[in-house]
Formats: C-alpha cells, structure tokens, sequence
C-alpha cells in the first residue's frame, strides 16, 4: 500500500493528523493536504465521541483469555449519546445479540463476576425457558 493510500485509509477511519504523521513517518502539510482533498473537517482533539451506547460499549468493554467480555467498573452503565444519557451495559450486550429489546432484568448466566459478554447474558423469558427445562435457576 502507497503511504498516500495509509493515510487516505487512516483519516477515513478518523484519526488524528498527529497520530498519522507518528505511525506512518510522514509529514504534517502532507496528511493536512491529503484531509482538505477528502473534504474531511480538522480533527478535533481527545477520544472520538461514541456514535452509540453499541459502540461505547465495545470501546470499554475488554476480552479475557477465557472468552469473557469483562466490565471495566462496579457499575455496569454506558454514558452515550448528547448529554450521556445513561444505557445498563448488559441491556447493550442482550441487544447487540439478540436484536431486540429484553424482556425484564438482563443477568449474566456465567459465573465470571463482571462478564457482559453478549453470549453470556440472558433475560427473563430465557431464563424461565431454562429453570422450567433444567429444573433450577441459570
């Protein structure tokens, strides 16, 4: 790949001119030449904002070696959205898995304390599905 189509390709996904110019080793007039001919706006400095509590999710969101999906904190909410308007980050995980809203309390049906693994959580109907298959509660 040229160093013009890297760079096309990094602005694209929303990087810095900064961070650019560090990862590729090219110079500042160049990117800042290659951003005005994409018709992309400056970039603004800090973290790109979330486009959704999906994405915040993801973003915060880390993997273990086990196949777990932990939560970075106690609470488990995702500030998303104009103003941070408050998202349960198992509610998040339910959705991305089953695309469509839970019904109920969403639990985790793991036993990894903190894992909001979309394959690992369950609501209500799910769980009476099991406890009336399995005899006990998941």
């Amino acid at each position: 790949m040229t160093s013009t189509a890297a760079i096309r390709e990094l602005l694209l996904a929303g990087h810095s001119n900064g961070y650019i110019v560090r990862t590729l080793n090219v110079s500042h007039p160049r990117v800042k030449r290659i951003r005005a001919d994409l018709g992309l706006p400056t970039h603004k400095p800090g973290p790109t904002p979330a486009g959704s509590p999906e994405d915040r999710f993801w973003r915060l969101a880390k993997f273990t070696d086990d196949g777990h999906l932990l939560w970075p904190t106690d609470d488990k909410h995702v500030r998303a959205g104009h103003r941070g308007r408050r998202h349960s980050a198992l509610r998040i995980a339910f959705r991305i898995r089953h695309h469509r809203e839970p019904v109920g309390l969403v639990h985790t049906d793991c036993d990894q304390p903190g894992c909001v693994h979309p394959d690992h959580v369950a609501d209500r109907p799910m769980r009476q599905q099991y406890t009336a298959i399995f005899g006990k509660a998941a």
